[in-house]
């Protein structure tokens, strides 16, 4: 199982973000950020909160409490969406054939 801090750095590198960055946008220091990653310490509810906004997913998938990752579709348009959906369903499909 993926602990937080293991969680966090996978998706601000999947991001492109330094901790640096990452820190900024929190309102908290570099370290503060490795402290996370590193296990060493655990974000407030609030920090919390901000990081599922900033990456886009859910405190729950944070926490390990769910496994899915859910994407953040507000602002697109029907079509698009439908779009999203068939390129995830033919991925989905040509792993199944891969396994």
């Amino acid at each position: 199982m993926v602990n937080f801090g293991e969680k966090l750095r996978e998706l601000r590198t999947s991001f492109g973000m330094t901790q640096s960055e990452l820190a900024s946008r929190l309102r908290v220091t570099k370290s503060v950020v490795s402290y996370y990653e590193l296990h060493e310490r655990t974000p407030s509810p609030d920090v919390l909160i901000k990081l599922a906004d900033i990456f886009h997913v859910s405190t729950d998938y944070l926490l390990g409490i769910e496994q899915r990752k859910v994407v953040d579709v507000s602002g697109l348009s029907e079509a698009d969406i439908k779009l999203i959906l068939m390129t995830v369903e033919a991925l989905r499909e040509k792993n199944r054939i891969n396994e």
